[in-house]
Protein backbone atom coordinates (compact mmCIF):
# COMPACT_ATOMS: atom_id res chain seq x y z
CA UNK A 1 0.00 0.00 0.00
CA UNK A 2 0.97 4.01 -0.44
CA UNK A 3 1.23 3.49 3.53
CA UNK A 4 -0.26 5.94 5.31
CA UNK A 5 3.08 8.26 6.16
CA UNK A 6 4.62 5.48 8.02
CA UNK A 7 8.09 5.48 5.94
CA UNK A 8 6.94 8.01 3.53
CA UNK A 9 10.33 9.64 3.58
CA UNK A 10 12.22 6.31 2.89
CA UNK A 11 9.44 5.83 -0.05
CA UNK A 12 10.14 9.34 -0.96
CA UNK A 13 14.20 8.20 -1.78
CA UNK A 14 12.78 5.80 -4.15
CA UNK A 15 10.13 7.18 -6.24
CA UNK A 16 12.28 7.02 -8.71
CA UNK A 17 11.84 3.57 -9.14
CA UNK A 18 9.77 2.19 -12.28
CA UNK A 19 9.12 -0.52 -15.16
CA UNK A 20 7.07 0.03 -17.99
CA UNK A 21 5.11 -2.98 -18.24
CA UNK A 22 5.79 -5.06 -21.20
CA UNK A 23 2.62 -4.99 -23.39
CA UNK A 24 0.97 -1.25 -23.68
CA UNK A 25 -2.94 -0.82 -23.59
CA UNK A 26 -4.37 0.54 -26.68
CA UNK A 27 -4.33 4.56 -26.35
CA UNK A 28 -8.02 6.26 -26.79
CA UNK A 29 -8.64 9.45 -29.12
CA UNK A 30 -7.39 12.05 -27.51
CA UNK A 31 -9.58 14.98 -26.15
CA UNK A 32 -9.07 18.27 -24.61
CA UNK A 33 -7.97 18.21 -21.21
CA UNK A 34 -9.70 20.28 -18.35
CA UNK A 35 -7.90 21.82 -15.68
CA UNK A 36 -7.11 19.70 -12.78
CA UNK A 37 -5.63 21.02 -9.69
CA UNK A 38 -6.02 20.87 -5.87
CA UNK A 39 -9.30 22.46 -5.51
CA UNK A 40 -11.22 19.40 -3.94
CA UNK A 41 -8.52 17.97 -2.56
CA UNK A 42 -8.30 17.69 1.15
CA UNK A 43 -5.34 16.47 3.79
CA UNK A 44 -5.67 14.11 6.25
CA UNK A 45 -3.04 13.22 9.49
CA UNK A 46 -1.98 10.30 7.30
CA UNK A 47 -2.84 10.50 3.67
CA UNK A 48 -4.77 11.97 0.92
CA UNK A 49 -8.31 12.66 0.06
CA UNK A 50 -11.32 14.88 -1.95
CA UNK A 51 -14.41 16.23 -0.98
CA UNK A 52 -16.85 14.14 -3.03
CA UNK A 53 -20.19 14.30 -4.97
CA UNK A 54 -22.32 11.59 -7.05
CA UNK A 55 -24.04 12.82 -10.41
CA UNK A 56 -27.46 12.58 -8.08
CA UNK A 57 -26.19 14.73 -5.27
CA UNK A 58 -27.90 17.64 -4.33
CA UNK A 59 -26.07 21.01 -3.56
CA UNK A 60 -28.23 20.24 0.22
CA UNK A 61 -26.93 17.11 0.87
CA UNK A 62 -24.23 16.43 3.71
CA UNK A 63 -20.71 16.51 1.90
CA UNK A 64 -18.86 13.58 2.13
CA UNK A 65 -14.79 12.86 1.82
CA UNK A 66 -13.53 9.73 0.37
CA UNK A 67 -10.22 8.24 0.93
CA UNK A 68 -8.65 4.65 1.55
CA UNK A 69 -9.64 1.76 3.79
CA UNK A 70 -6.20 1.42 4.95
CA UNK A 71 -6.16 5.00 6.13
CA UNK A 72 -8.97 5.08 8.57
CA UNK A 73 -8.11 6.09 12.07
CA UNK A 74 -9.26 3.51 13.53
CA UNK A 75 -6.85 1.00 11.40
CA UNK A 76 -7.18 -1.51 8.69
CA UNK A 77 -10.17 -3.50 8.14
CA UNK A 78 -9.78 -6.90 8.19
CA UNK A 79 -10.14 -9.20 4.76
CA UNK A 80 -13.88 -9.78 4.19
CA UNK A 81 -14.66 -7.02 7.06
CA UNK A 82 -17.02 -4.06 5.79
CA UNK A 83 -18.05 -1.09 8.58
CA UNK A 84 -20.51 0.98 7.99
CA UNK A 85 -22.12 4.34 10.31
CA UNK A 86 -19.00 4.41 12.68
CA UNK A 87 -18.73 7.34 14.68
CA UNK A 88 -16.21 9.66 13.40
CA UNK A 89 -14.87 13.23 14.31
CA UNK A 90 -12.04 12.81 11.73
CA UNK A 91 -10.77 16.76 10.55
CA UNK A 92 -9.99 17.13 6.95
CA UNK A 93 -7.59 20.08 5.62
CA UNK A 94 -9.26 21.62 2.89
CA UNK A 95 -7.43 22.86 -0.13
CA UNK A 96 -7.72 25.76 -2.59
CA UNK A 97 -6.84 25.56 -6.40
CA UNK A 98 -3.42 26.32 -5.73
CA UNK A 99 -2.93 23.68 -2.52
CA UNK A 100 -3.19 26.30 0.01
CA UNK A 101 -5.24 25.43 3.16
CA UNK A 102 -8.18 27.51 3.23
CA UNK A 103 -10.27 25.69 5.86
CA UNK A 104 -10.80 22.54 8.34
CA UNK A 105 -13.73 19.94 7.66
CA UNK A 106 -14.89 17.68 10.59
CA UNK A 107 -16.56 14.36 10.21
CA UNK A 108 -19.15 12.80 11.91
CA UNK A 109 -19.39 9.37 10.38
CA UNK A 110 -17.44 6.70 8.67
CA UNK A 111 -20.43 6.10 6.05
CA UNK A 112 -18.71 2.76 4.72
CA UNK A 113 -15.28 1.55 4.62
CA UNK A 114 -13.31 -1.57 3.39
CA UNK A 115 -10.19 -3.45 2.35
CA UNK A 116 -12.27 -6.26 0.25
CA UNK A 117 -12.46 -5.93 -3.26
CA UNK A 118 -11.62 -2.69 -3.14
CA UNK A 119 -9.76 -0.24 -0.65
CA UNK A 120 -12.18 2.44 0.34
CA UNK A 121 -13.36 4.71 3.52
CA UNK A 122 -16.04 7.58 2.63
CA UNK A 123 -16.92 9.97 5.58
CA UNK A 124 -20.02 11.91 6.05
CA UNK A 125 -19.42 15.50 6.99
CA UNK A 126 -20.93 17.83 9.63
CA UNK A 127 -21.49 20.26 6.87
CA UNK A 128 -23.26 20.62 2.88
CA UNK A 129 -21.73 21.13 -0.40
CA UNK A 130 -23.59 24.58 -0.52
CA UNK A 131 -22.40 25.79 3.07
CA UNK A 132 -19.05 24.58 1.86
CA UNK A 133 -18.63 26.36 -1.56
CA UNK A 134 -20.38 29.51 0.21
CA UNK A 135 -17.72 29.93 2.74
CA UNK A 136 -14.71 28.11 0.92
CA UNK A 137 -15.46 29.13 -2.71
CA UNK A 138 -14.51 24.59 -3.24
CA UNK A 139 -17.20 22.80 -5.14
CA UNK A 140 -16.66 18.63 -4.51
CA UNK A 141 -14.74 16.63 -7.19
CA UNK A 142 -17.63 14.59 -9.24
CA UNK A 143 -17.02 10.95 -8.92
CA UNK A 144 -17.67 9.17 -12.35
CA UNK A 145 -20.02 6.57 -12.61
CA UNK A 146 -18.93 4.69 -15.56
CA UNK A 147 -15.84 2.65 -15.80
CA UNK A 148 -13.11 4.21 -17.01
CA UNK A 149 -11.13 3.40 -20.13
CA UNK A 150 -7.57 1.84 -20.88
CA UNK A 151 -4.94 4.67 -22.39
CA UNK A 152 -7.05 7.46 -21.06
CA UNK A 153 -4.74 10.60 -19.54
CA UNK A 154 -4.81 10.99 -15.63
CA UNK A 155 -3.63 13.14 -12.45
CA UNK A 156 -2.88 11.60 -8.85
CA UNK A 157 -3.63 14.59 -7.05
CA UNK A 158 -2.23 14.29 -3.40
CA UNK A 159 -3.63 16.54 -0.93
CA UNK A 160 -0.84 15.61 1.79
CA UNK A 161 2.26 16.54 -0.35
CA UNK A 162 0.18 19.17 -2.03
CA UNK A 163 1.83 16.82 -5.48
CA UNK A 164 0.59 15.64 -8.66
CA UNK A 165 1.65 12.61 -10.66
CA UNK A 166 0.04 12.82 -14.30
CA UNK A 167 0.49 9.60 -16.32
CA UNK A 168 -1.73 7.07 -18.26
CA UNK A 169 -4.37 4.04 -16.87
CA UNK A 170 -1.94 1.53 -18.33
CA UNK A 171 -4.33 -0.99 -17.91
CA UNK A 172 -6.85 -3.18 -15.23
CA UNK A 173 -5.65 -5.80 -13.27
CA UNK A 174 -8.64 -8.96 -12.72
CA UNK A 175 -6.27 -9.31 -8.95
CA UNK A 176 -4.46 -7.43 -6.88
CA UNK A 177 -2.85 -9.16 -3.65
CA UNK A 178 -1.32 -7.42 -1.39
CA UNK A 179 -0.95 -9.45 1.80
CA UNK A 180 -4.07 -11.00 3.28
CA UNK A 181 -6.28 -8.31 0.78
CA UNK A 182 -7.64 -8.38 -2.30
CA UNK A 183 -9.24 -6.21 -4.62
CA UNK A 184 -10.84 -6.31 -8.10
CA UNK A 185 -10.42 -4.75 -11.23
CA UNK A 186 -7.86 -2.82 -9.75
CA UNK A 187 -6.43 0.06 -12.34
CA UNK A 188 -2.72 -0.37 -13.09
CA UNK A 189 -0.88 3.25 -13.97
CA UNK A 190 2.09 3.86 -16.29
CA UNK A 191 5.18 4.16 -14.75
CA UNK A 192 5.16 8.02 -15.06
CA UNK A 193 3.04 8.00 -11.41
CA UNK A 194 5.62 6.98 -9.12
CA UNK A 195 3.44 7.67 -5.97
CA UNK A 196 4.68 7.28 -2.80
CA UNK A 197 3.65 7.52 1.27
CA UNK A 198 1.13 9.45 2.03
CA UNK A 199 -0.39 9.64 -1.38
CA UNK A 200 -3.14 7.45 -0.32
CA UNK A 201 -6.44 8.19 -0.61
CA UNK A 202 -5.90 10.63 -3.72
CA UNK A 203 -8.49 11.17 -6.21
CA UNK A 204 -7.28 9.65 -9.82
CA UNK A 205 -8.65 12.39 -11.59
CA UNK A 206 -9.46 11.48 -15.87
CA UNK A 207 -8.18 14.39 -17.06
CA UNK A 208 -10.80 14.78 -20.18
CA UNK A 209 -13.40 14.88 -17.64
CA UNK A 210 -12.21 16.28 -14.73
CA UNK A 211 -13.98 13.35 -12.71
CA UNK A 212 -12.55 11.23 -9.93
CA UNK A 213 -12.40 7.47 -11.50
CA UNK A 214 -10.15 5.79 -9.07
CA UNK A 215 -8.24 6.19 -5.43
CA UNK A 216 -4.86 5.45 -5.17
CA UNK A 217 -3.98 2.96 -3.01
CA UNK A 218 -0.72 1.04 -3.46
CA UNK A 219 2.73 0.01 -5.45
CA UNK A 220 5.40 -2.51 -5.59
CA UNK A 221 8.37 -1.07 -3.81
CA UNK A 222 10.38 -3.92 -3.59
CA UNK A 223 9.64 -6.28 -6.29
CA UNK A 224 8.41 -8.89 -3.73
CA UNK A 225 5.42 -10.97 -4.52
CA UNK A 226 2.35 -10.12 -3.01
CA UNK A 227 3.43 -9.03 0.31
CA UNK A 228 2.70 -6.01 2.02
CA UNK A 229 3.97 -2.80 0.02
CA UNK A 230 4.37 -4.95 -2.92
CA UNK A 231 1.13 -6.26 -4.54
CA UNK A 232 1.10 -8.86 -7.18
CA UNK A 233 -0.90 -9.00 -10.42
CA UNK A 234 -3.15 -12.14 -10.43
CA UNK A 235 -4.70 -13.17 -14.01
CA UNK A 236 -7.88 -14.89 -14.48
CA UNK A 237 -5.88 -18.39 -14.47
CA UNK A 238 -4.13 -17.63 -11.40
CA UNK A 239 -0.99 -16.61 -12.91
CA UNK A 240 0.75 -13.98 -11.10
CA UNK A 241 2.75 -10.97 -12.31
CA UNK A 242 5.24 -8.80 -10.45
CA UNK A 243 5.94 -4.90 -11.40
CA UNK A 244 8.42 -3.72 -9.17
CA UNK A 245 7.95 0.64 -8.99
CA UNK A 246 4.45 0.07 -11.12
CA UNK A 247 1.49 1.77 -8.56
CA UNK A 248 -1.94 1.07 -8.36
CA UNK A 249 -5.65 2.18 -7.96
CA UNK A 250 -8.92 1.13 -7.06
CA UNK A 251 -12.05 2.05 -8.97
CA UNK A 252 -15.23 3.86 -8.07
CA UNK A 253 -17.31 3.79 -10.30
CA UNK A 254 -19.37 1.02 -9.14
CA UNK A 255 -19.68 3.89 -5.99
CA UNK A 256 -22.79 6.05 -6.95
CA UNK A 257 -25.04 3.41 -7.66
CA UNK A 258 -24.75 2.58 -3.24
CA UNK A 259 -25.92 6.28 -2.58
CA UNK A 260 -29.58 7.43 -2.79
CA UNK A 261 -31.01 10.57 -1.54
CA UNK A 262 -29.58 12.53 0.73
CA UNK A 263 -26.33 10.88 0.10
CA UNK A 264 -27.44 8.05 2.21
CA UNK A 265 -25.47 4.37 1.86
CA UNK A 266 -28.21 1.98 0.41
CA UNK A 267 -26.20 -1.34 0.17
CA UNK A 268 -29.24 -3.32 -1.16
CA UNK A 269 -30.07 -0.55 -4.22
CA UNK A 270 -30.45 -1.36 -7.47
CA UNK A 271 -26.75 -2.43 -9.01
CA UNK A 272 -24.82 -1.56 -5.80
CA UNK A 273 -22.14 -4.29 -6.01
CA UNK A 274 -20.01 -2.91 -2.96
CA UNK A 275 -19.61 -5.87 -0.61
CA UNK A 276 -21.91 -5.54 2.35
CA UNK A 277 -21.12 -6.82 6.21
Amino acid sequence: MNKPLLAALSSLAMAGLGATPAVAAPQPAKTAAVTVDYSGTVSLSNCSGSLIRFPGSMDSDPALVLTNGHCLETGFPEPGEVITGQYSWRRFGLLDSSGNRIGTLRANEVVYSTMTDTDVTIYRLNTTYDRIKSRYGINALTVADTHPVAGAAIKVVSGYWRRTYSCDIDGFVYRLKEGDWTWKDSVRYTSACDTIGGTSGSPVIDTATGKVVAVNNTGNEDGETCTVDNPCEVDEKGDVTVRQGINYAEETYQIPACFTTGNELDLNASGCTLPKP
